[in-house]
């Protein structure tokens, strides 16, 4: 067992932050209580959230944070706060304002515009390996906005990713062309809404892993997505199913899986 395995895995501070936590003790600017939550990786912003920094290296997965119901003020603030402790971000949903406020504070950022999704690191930060490849296809390109969180946290991950759009069951013909490439994937996310078949028949046809993610397209009786979800659970295959436009979860696993 290695150092890392006998101390939590990076559960606990470095001993630079463990200093700078006992300094700020004894000073007072922090309490006993903020002590210990920084030794554990947690971060106060203020009064409204607690960041932790450190769970990418606990999960493997990096916190997304969504920035529903959260104010510009709240949402640069915790952005902030993870770029400072963990050297990165991940934010969804991000407006315009808040975007050009967290870019000025990153030594460089990608914005991913239809799922609107911000990605933004420290200048010393140290990306993952390049390791496995992600396959992420679309029943239609309705599905490509929450399809596109997949590929975010997948890519973030240290993942290729290959996307195959628009191949969704009404014209079969799509997705056969496309065989190849999904076969070089080591994990697949295929997300579809309406009654979501595309993700029976993919994993019918790869011998990777598949993910499914039902999206909340189509409309009157099962729509928003609920025959989409119950058709995937329903499935003949070997088919793993996440909730309705969960896309960082597809993506998040699907990365550990390549990986």
């Amino acid at each position: 067992m290695d150092d890392s395995d006998a101390d939590g895995g990076g559960d606990v501070a470095t001993g630079e932050e463990i200093d700078a936590t006992i300094e700020a003790l004894g000073r007072r600017d922090i309490t006993v209580a903020e002590a210990k939550e920084r030794i554990r990786g947690v971060r106060r912003v203020e009064e409204f959230a607690r960041v932790d920094a450190r769970q990418g290296e606990r999960t493997g997965i990096p916190e997304v944070v969504e920035a529903e119901r959260k104010t510009d003020e709240e949402l640069v603030g915790i952005g902030s706060e993870l770029i400072s402790s963990a050297g990165r971000a991940v934010l969804t949903g991000v407006s315009d304002s808040a975007r050009g406020e967290l870019e000025a504070i990153a030594a460089d950022s990608e914005f991913y515009e239809r799922s609107r999704t911000l990605v933004i690191h420290a200048a010393d930060y140290d990306p993952p390996e390049r390791r496995g490849r992600v396959g992420v296809v679309t029943a239609g390109t309705s599905d490509i906005e929450i399809a596109e969180q997949a590929v975010v946290l997948a890519e973030e991950m240290g993942c290729s990713v290959e996307t195959v759009y628009d191949v969704g069951v009404s014209a079969i013909h799509r997705l056969l062309a496309e065989r190849e490439t999904l076969e070089r994937c080591d994990a697949v996310v295929v997300a579809a809404g309406r009654e979501g078949a595309l993700a029976t028949v993919v994993a019918g046809l790869v011998s990777a892993p598949v993910i499914g993610l039902p999206v909340g397209t189509g409309s009157g009786y099962g729509g928003g997505g609920e025959a989409a979800l119950m058709g995937m659970l329903q499935s003949c295959t070997y088919l793993t199913v996440v909730n309705v436009d969960a896309g960082f979860v597809a993506g998040g696993q699907a990365a550990l899986i390549a990986r």
